[in-house]
């Protein structure tokens, strides 16, 4: 039994299995440029379609982190902190602000507030510069220059690095990464590492030049709701080179484990 041949039939170019079709009439695209226009009128149309492209174009919102607020016991010691931070604007530019800080649970309360112009330079990650503000209990509060990066890094860690330089001309820096492991829908477990570093030998703040500083944690949270999470954690910290022996100096500990109770919230 022989094969059959293909139908004679106009093909095209492009397609040699597709019949040739043939063009529109002149009349199909001489339509209005909004199709509804034609039915309710430019005037009715005007309102719906500004709220089309404000919900789905170039989107302003803005937004309140509570990343740490909490409580700390060890080491004989009791202590809280606060790690807040908040933004507003589009997708590529944004105000930022954040602020950490804390104290002994009977002790003067020190802490930082930065104000930030963020602008994104890759679908993952931002550029920041600003200043920053110092409050500390020894009345010296130096303001800083800022400048950072802000992103998500390869496996889903959230890195948040800056330098800052201070109006007495010191050169610091700072590396916090974090990664969100979920266990169940609800149930979270949260490494935690944070890294600093100082340029040269800050004897006011007790630091040595080099690396000065890590934290490491692990924080377990469960989200009664997405934007509210109670958690417990432990969390290590140790004081590095020459800042380790400023402190030994002055008959402290560099290094000390705690454990931490504490809420993570956003609106």
């Amino acid at each position: 039994m022989g094969a059959m041949g293909p139908p004679d039939v106009p093909t095209s170019a492009d397609d040699p299995g597709r019949p040739r079709q043939p063009p529109p009439p002149p009349g199909a695209l001489s339509g209005p440029s909004h199709a509804a226009d034609a039915v309710w009128g430019a005037g009715q149309m005007t309102g719906p379609r500004e709220i089309l492209r404000r919900e789905n174009g170039d989107v302003r919102a803005t937004a309140v982190i509570i990343d740490r607020l909490e409580a700390g016991f060890g080491d004989g010691e009791e202590s809280w902190l606060w790690d807040v931070s908040g933004w507003t604007g589009g997708d590529i530019n944004r105000f930022w602000w954040k602020s950490e800080g804390g104290s002994a649970f009977d002790g003067e309360v020190e802490g930082e507030i930065q104000a930030l112009y963020s602008r994104a330079i890759s679908p993952f990650w931002d550029v920041q510069a600003g200043l920053r503000q110092d409050f500390r209990r020894d009345g010296e509060d130096p303001t800083h220059l800022v400048l950072g990066v802000q992103g998500l890094a390869p496996y889903w860690w959230e890195v948040d690095a800056a330098a800052f330089l201070s109006t007495e001309g010191d050169l610091t820096a700072r590396v916090e990464a974090e990664y969100d492991q979920r266990i169940t829908q609800r149930l979270i477990l949260q490494p935690r590492v944070e890294v600093e570093a100082s340029a040269t030998d800050i004897p006011e703040l007790r630091l040595g030049s080099g690396l000065t500083h890590v934290e490491a944690g692990l924080r377990l949270r469960y989200e009664i709701a997405r934007e509210f999470a109670p958690y417990v954690g432990v969390e290590w910290s140790r004081e590095l080179g020459g800042t380790a022996d400023l402190t030994r100096a002055l008959g402290g500990e560099p290094e000390h484990t705690r454990f931490v109770i504490g809420l993570k919230a956003w609106f």
